[in-house]
């Protein structure tokens, strides 16, 4: 019986001292994070007693996180009224002081307009959440300190994976923060619990966040054999259906904004061309400009990178449920996270949170690159043909490479 008590008793000690380590060791890092940021001790006594009073669970993020900053000096305020010391030089010295680091901090987060670590997200933060082979799911932060917690990730309103099953999973998140950019960054889920009475999950914190700018389109790879029409006139018939041959091509990769084709011969950029192929059993009828090419002189072939300008709605269609079902189920989690993050930043815009031009995007290397004007097509003064031998009259594919059967 004493033997059992005394080891309870032991227990407990222990439990006493890993808690008090614990607390010293962040109250180490606090003090040396706010000598650095320029505060006195006497400042950082009264910042510390004043996190334990807002019951912040990671004091340090005062000199990062400018809503825990905020909730700290109305705080302080609400003290000095309450003590009538509201007027001290000392109390105005400190509020005045917390007012220009967070002019400080609100500056440099303006000059980055970016992410350096998922410490800087804020509580109900929108988060799009990859669980490799699982899907997309969606959730929210619900605090953001030592760890970021968050919801646990749903899927149509529905909890597929209880909490404690996200435990030690890798994940990828999407997200689009306001006034800023979309991000996406690598974590693992530490732990699970409840936070304010919701079921939570915790995620470790990353310095590794990628800014990235909106995807116009996703391509799919693929083998679509095609014609190819040179546009001439300055009236563009869009309904028109060509019932003669054009030039044989290859489109190798496709998306409802443009494609990648190939084609026998030297390619010329910024020709307007119609491109007529067959999906399923639908004809598909894309106008556009051949934006750049790649000419490879030993085959005689080019790579027209080109730019859908007019595509009908319903053959845009046809062509997307063509792209969604030709990508690898990587790839669409990856899709369905964009679009999710598309949602979010469009009811960003409709509540005033315009979103300022991304200047660090990621180059998605998709093809069509240029203007994505959507007008009309620009008339250009003089059409090129395409095959290098002006005489064929119809470009056709070196049969060497043997792309096309002759007899097509």
């Amino acid at each position: 019986m004493y033997i059992l008590v005394g080891i309870i008793i032991a227990v407990g000690i222990l439990l006493a001292l890993a808690g008090l380590y614990s607390v010293f060791k962040q109250k180490i890092e606090f003090y040396i994070t706010g000598l650095d940021a320029k505060f006195s001790f006497s400042d950082l006594n009264l910042l510390w007693n004043v996190a334990e009073m807002c019951d912040l669970d990671y004091p340090k993020a005062l000199f990062w996180s400018m809503p825990s900053l905020t909730k700290c000096m109305s705080q302080i305020t609400s003290q000095a009224a309450a003590n009538g010391t509201e007027t001290d030089p000392k109390t105005q010295a400190l509020i005045t002081k917390l007012f220009n680091y967070r002019t400080k901090l609100q500056n440099e987060t303006d000059s980055k307009k970016g992410l350096e670590s998922t410490m800087y997200l804020e509580k109900g933060q929108k988060l799009r959440i990859i669980l490799p082979g699982k899907g997309v799911f969606s959730s929210k932060i619900l605090n953001n300190g030592k760890e970021i917690i968050i919801s646990v990730p749903r899927q149509k309103d529905m909890i597929p994976i209880p909490a404690e099953q996200w435990d030690g999973k890798f994940i990828n998140v999407y997200l689009w923060r306001k006034a800023d950019a979309r991000y996406v960054f690598d974590t693992t889920v530490t732990g699970h619990g409840l936070f304010v009475g919701e079921s939570s999950i915790s995620l470790k914190h990353s310095s590794n966040l990628i800014r990235t700018q909106k995807r116009k389109a996703v391509r799919a790879k693929c083998e679509i054999k095609a014609n190819l029409y040179i546009i001439k006139n300055e009236e563009i018939d869009y309904n028109a259906v060509e019932t003669q041959n054009g030039y044989k091509c290859l489109i190798e990769d496709i998306s409802e904004a443009g494609a990648m084709i190939r084609i026998g011969g030297k390619g010329v950029p910024n020709v307007q061309i119609k491109l007529q192929f067959n999906i399923q059993n639908m004809l598909i009828i894309m106008f556009g400009v051949v934006r750049t090419v790649e000419y490879n002189e030993a085959s005689n072939q080019s790579l027209l990178h080109f730019e859908c300008i007019h595509l009908e709605p319903a053959m845009k269609n046809e062509v997307l449920s063509y792209v969604y079902n030709m990508l690898p189920e990587r790839e669409k989690e990856v899709y369905e996270a964009l679009q999710l993050t598309d949602t979010d930043e469009q009811e960003s815009a409709e509540t005033g949170d315009a979103a300022t031009d991304i200047d660090a995007a990621i180059n998605t290397a998709e093809g069509g690159e240029g203007n994505t004007d959507k007008g009309d097509i620009p008339v250009l003064p003089e059409m090129p043909e395409i095959s290098s031998d002006a005489s064929a009259g119809k470009t056709q594919i070196d049969p060497s490479i043997n792309i096309f059967d002759d007899n097509k």
